[in-house]
Formats: structure tokens, C-alpha cells, sequence
């Protein structure tokens, strides 16, 4: 008897052994940076971590653990897809990347099943579950996407430069010997009209040597503290002069308790000009834009393991409710001298893109036929740009 209660003893401190055992490998797993998602066989969810929750969007329910694992990610069917697909896999991917569309999120995974030996076979590895462990690689794909068109940038460069110094001199010297030729034929209306055309031809092709000039140049900001609502104003100005507005209607949201930003006046003036030019363009004289700004706060980059302190954003929504961008040309149109237009030198947005990245913000393109086409710019108040970049 007092064997067996012996053994009775031992093996009960060993159950209550492993109560503190599991949950230090559950803190394990709820601390990691990383998310980490597990399902058993029969679609139940066997474990989410906080991060998983966060990467994803969804709010954790007490009751999620062991529920249908569909039932609990139903709004990201990607990731229920991958899961569901993951059993069935022979050979599992070392590595994966996954957009995700609706959350504009960019995430990096990789899967195993977890395996039980069978009790009727000891030799056969039985799959009881799978487990993604994945991490947000949002702000890394912006990094590379901001190097990839600074590659771009350098490429084309240095020749743009070059061509545009040379067509400089050429351009100016037909609108000079025009101006001069027009004096000497005051009285011949034909001969004015056609000397007319031939100096405003020029002034366009000058004006977009100009701008190509603009584009290759590195940009170079003025830090100050910068009002948006001061900034935004001038370029609606601004904009009507280098398109026209016609019967657009605009509309303003701008709270006057908005931070000051850290940035360059002149060219965060330029990049909403362009922006709002580009709205007038594509309305066509009919239609309204809305310009709104609000107080937002970005997470830091958990690549960089700092800690988890939001910082605070100035975000700006110029949205129009013309035709929108067709979806096969969204990844293009910050392509240098790429443009849909007759006449368009397809630099606007390039500049726009860069002016954005040099403050350390970003810009985000939402489009359709119904709804028109917004541009979210996301600055940050405080930017680590130096006084020159």
C-alpha cells in the first residue's frame, strides 16, 4: 500500500508540474515580437498570440482558443487559405511573403505541422496541427520600394541632367530669336499668331526641362515648424494656375489645433500643388475634391526593436471623385515619365513620391470608378530629417 501511494504522490506532483510549465511556454509565446498562429487537424484554433492579433487587426474574444480557426480570422480568408492548405503540403516553404490587401500589410511566414506518431504505427509521423509563425513586414517593403526608386532615380539621372543642360540653351535661344522676329512683323497677323505659338511651344518644352531638372536633383529640405493649414491653402492657389479648375468644387477640413510638422514649407507646398493639379486634370472642369486633415500616430518598426511608443502623424487626404486610377497602372504611376496625359511629362508624381519619402512619411493611393481617387500622406510632426537632406 504504501508503494502504490507512493507512486500516487509522485505522479500527482508531476501533473502539477507541468500547470506552471505550460504556462511559462505560454508567456514564451505571448512575448514574442514575432506572431505566431497554431491550429490543430480538426480547424480549431489551439493558439494566437498578442501580436498575431495586432498584425492582423482583430480583437481577441476569450473564447477564440479552441473555436473554428476560419470563425476567428473570417476577415483575413488569405491567411484561413494558407492554414488550410498547410496540411496537406509535402514540402513546406522556408519563407513566404503575403499581402495583405484590405489592411495594406505586407507580412513574412513561414509553416510547420506539428506531428504525433500514431498508435497504431510507431514508425508513421501523424499530422495533428500547423503553425505559422510570421512577422509584419510593412515599413521593410516601404524601405525597399523607397531604394528601388532611388535606384531608378540614379539610373536615370545623371542622363536627364545631361540632356536637360543641353536643350537649355537651344530652348531659350528660340524664344529670344522669336521675340526678336515678332518686332519685325508688327503689321502681319498671321506671321504674330504663328511666332506666338512657336514662343509658347518653347516655354512648355523649357518648363519641362525644368521640371526634369527638378526631378534628378536631390532633394534638399529647409526644416521649420510648418502649419499643413498654411501649406495646404497656397496650393490650392497654386494649383489653379497650372491647371484649370473649371466647375470643380473644393472643400477644406483642416482643424486649427493640428501640430506644427517639422518639414519644408516650399516643398511640402509643392508636392500637395501637384496632388491637387492632378485631381483638376482628371475631373475635367466637373466634380469636387475634398481636402482633409487629421492627427494620426504610426507604430515604431519592429525591426528595429524599439519600444512600442506611437508617434505622432499629421495625415492628409486629397480625394477626388473623378474616374479613378485603373488598377493595372496603380504600381506605375510613380514610375518616372510614366503618364496616361497628352500632354504630361509623367515627373509629377515621381516628385511627389520623393518630397514624401525625404521627410519621412509615406503616401497611400486608394482608387476606384465608384468612389474617385484619394491620396493619403502620412508626415510624421517630428521628422528626423537634418536641417539639409
Amino acid at each position: 500500500m504504501a508503494t502504490k501511494s507512493g507512486k500516487s504522490k509522485a505522479g500527482g506532483g508531476a501533473r502539477r508540474s507541468k500547470a506552471p510549465e505550460d504556462r511559462f511556454f505560454r508567456h514564451i509565446v505571448s512575448s514574442m515580437a514575432n506572431g505566431v498562429l497554431a491550429v490543430r487537424r480538426d480547424g480549431t484554433l489551439a493558439l494566437m498570440n498578442q501580436e498575431a492579433y495586432r498584425i492582423f487587426s482583430l480583437t481577441p474574444e476569450p473564447d477564440d482558443i479552441g473555436k473554428p480557426f476560419a470563425d476567428v480570422l473570417g476577415p483575413r480568408a488569405d491567411i484561413v487559405r494558407v492554414l488550410t492548405a498547410a496540411f496537406d503540403l509535402k514540402h513546406l516553404p522556408n519563407r513566404l511573403e503575403l499581402r495583405l490587401k484590405d489592411l495594406d500589410r505586407v507580412i513574412g511566414y513561414t509553416l510547420s505541422q506539428v506531428k504525433d506518431r500514431t498508435a497504431d504505427d510507431a514508425s508513421v509521423d501523424k499530422v495533428i496541427g500547423a503553425v505559422m509563425f510570421f512577422k509584419d513586414l510593412t515599413q521593410v517593403e516601404q524601405r525597399e520600394e523607397r531604394e528601388r526608386l532611388r535606384d531608378r532615380l540614379a539610373s536615370l539621372g545623371e542622363m536627364a541632367a545631361g540632356i536637360a543642360h543641353e536643350l537649355k540653351n537651344p530652348l531659350a535661344g528660340i524664344e529670344v530669336m522669336a521675340g526678336l522676329l515678332r518686332r519685325q512683323v508688327p503689321d502681319k497677323k498671321d506671321a504674330q499668331a504663328t511666332i506666338a505659338d512657336i514662343i509658347s511651344e518653347a516655354k512648355l518644352a523649357n518648363a519641362i526641362v525644368v521640371e526634369m531638372l527638378e526631378f534628378v536633383r536631390p532633394v534638399r529640405l529647409q526644416v521649420e515648424h510648418t502649419a499643413i493649414a498654411d501649406v495646404l491653402h497656397q496650393a490650392v492657389l497654386l494649383a489653379e494656375s497650372k491647371a484649370a479648375r473649371g466647375g470643380v468644387t473644393v472643400t477644406m477640413e483642416v482643424p486649427n489645433d493640428l501640430p506644427l510638422i517639422e518639414g519644408d514649407q516650399h516643398q511640402l507646398c509643392q508636392m500637395f500643388t501637384n496632388l491637387i493639379a492632378n485631381a483638376f486634370e482628371a475631373l475635367e472642369g466637373k466634380g469636387a475634391i475634398s481636402i482633409a486633415a487629421s492627427l494620426g500616430a504610426i507604430e515604431p518598426d519592429p525591426e528595429f526593436g524599439v519600444a512600442p511608443v506611437l508617434s505622432p502623424t499629421v495625415v492628409v487626404d486629397v480625394a477626388d471623385n473623378g474616374p479613378g486610377v485603373p488598377p493595372e497602372l496603380s504600381d506605375r504611376i510613380y514610375d518616372p515619365f510614366f503618364t496616361t496625359k497628352v500632354k504630361g511629362t509623367g515627373l509629377g508624381l515621381g516628385i511627389v513620391r520623393k518630397i514624401v519619402d525625404a521627410h519621412d512619411g509615406r503616401i497611400d493611393l486608394h482608387s476606384s470608378p465608384k468612389t474617385g481617387t484619394r491620396f493619403r500622406v502620412t508626415l510624421p510632426v517630428s521628422s528626423t530629417a537634418a536641417p539639409f537632406k
